[in-house]
């Protein structure tokens, strides 16, 4: 039985709406992706029901033996899947896990060193209209001018002159891979603590085709539901006891109350399947497609931020046309191409209007397209920036693009 359509026919309408929408695009958000039928399952299912404030075997209500069960199976997966002596489960996001970290480990006003958000950094990394920016003291490292790739050497400099408490290794628009290794090296020298915000790359983490975090991080925080493929929510991992001790008060009841268990099951699922073999080839094809994509866009003679990627994203540099990311968007739009407005290196733009675009792989990746569509992709992506005000060139690249995605439904 339908008991949505019966019980509330405006929402199901509007979810099957949003649920054909993807039946007849492509999605291009390098954030985004689909989390299997089992996972959607587990999260649909009757764990939404309790409120279990407190960790396994330490909860305040009664009743709480399969989710005292279900919570350390997912603690278990986590902990394998990453490399951790120690994994929290229960932030309910990326942003909710950093907030922890700062929180177990800095007092206001304390110091840290993280990538400038236009050079390729998270909201949560010290921006000024986040939380972090206004409780810490947030110093920053870019990338740099010429390579547009990380400089270890100048954030070596800053550190030096810096000195802080807290420095972060991570990104949500940098399509290079991080050397951990050398920012281990960094935290070293300076007495800091080192953090990894592997929130976008945790799925190539996972699948041994990034750099991993440990053993040179402290503490590495990460979200579930991007590359990862799973429900939505946040993680956080680490190999130091006396840090892990202080992370689990900071989370409860320092920050959040009873945890989501639906999601922590969606979690626990989602964790099983990564560490399937079929996880590592599909990672792999992440990779492939977003290098293939952005291979055709640079020979269309687009301007690719460090001229390309090495993971499953990338930024298209719009500050030398007319026209800015807010209307490539909208273009791209138009023709169930859905990508995001991003902030580029340097941005002289307004972070609404932005002079980029930020294009991943992740979700066509997982509807099953390859490289023979990145090819075709990247031509219609080509040809609507090249002509942006043309919307019977929009109209007619639409149909093709619905043709292509229904070729390869979301399951």
């Amino acid at each position: 039985m339908d008991y949505l359509a019966k019980k509330d026919a405006k929402i199901d309408k509007l979810i099957k709406q949003e649920h054909d929408r993807h039946q007849k695009g492509l999605n291009l958000i390098a954030s985004d992706n689909y989390a299997s039928q089992a996972v959607r399952q587990a999260v649909g299912s009757i764990l939404s029901a309790r409120y279990a404030e407190g960790y396994p075997d330490k909860r305040y209500y009664s009743g709480q033996r399969y989710i005292d069960q279900i919570e350390k199976i997912a603690i278990a997966r986590a902990k394998k899947l990453f490399r951790a002596n120690y994994a929290n489960v229960q932030p309910h996001s990326g942003s909710n896990a950093n907030q922890a970290v700062y929180f177990a480990l800095l007092n206001p006003g304390d110091k840290v060193l993280a990538m400038k958000i236009d050079q390729g950094g998270h909201l949560s990394h010290g921006a000024l209209i986040n939380f972090s920016g206004r409780f810490y003291n947030f110093v920053f490292y870019g990338l740099d001018r010429k390579t547009e790739r990380i400089n270890y050497k100048q954030i070596s400099k800053i550190a030096q002159k810096e000195k802080p408490k807290l420095i972060i290794a991570g990104a949500s628009s940098y399509s290079r891979q991080i050397d951990f290794s050398k920012f281990g090296q960094i935290a070293k020298e300076n007495n800091a603590y080192l953090m990894a915000d592997i929130a976008h790359i945790a799925g190539l983490v996972a699948a041994g085709i990034h750099p991993h975090p440990f053993p040179y991080c402290d503490v590495v925080t990460a979200t579930t539901h991007k590359t990862l493929r799973g429900a939505r929510g946040g993680l956080i991992f680490s190999n130091n006891k006396k840090v892990a001790d202080k992370i689990d008060k900071a989370v409860f009841p320092g920050l959040q109350g009873g945890p989501l268990q639906n999601e922590i099951v969606g979690k626990a699922v989602a964790l099983k399947e990564a560490s399937q073999k079929e996880f590592v080839v599909y990672q792999k094809q992440v990779i492939k497609n977003a290098q293939v994509l952005a291979d055709s866009l640079l020979k269309q003679g687009f301007n690719l931020v460090s001229n390309g990627t090495d993971n499953h994203l990338f930024l298209v540099n719009l500050s030398k046309v007319d026209f800015s990311g807010k209307k490539a968007q909208e273009a791209l739009e138009s023709a169930n191409l859905y990508v995001n407005r991003n902030v580029v290196p340097y941005e002289k733009r307004s972070k609404w209007e932005t002079s980029g675009i930020r294009i991943g792989t992740p979700a066509v990746t997982t509807k099953g397209l390859k490289e023979k569509e990145m090819l075709q992709i990247g031509i219609w992506i080509g040809r609507i920036l090249k002509d942006l005000n043309n919307q019977s060139l929009q109209r007619h690249i639409k149909k093709e693009v619905i043709k292509l995605a229904k070729r390869f439904p979301v399951l």
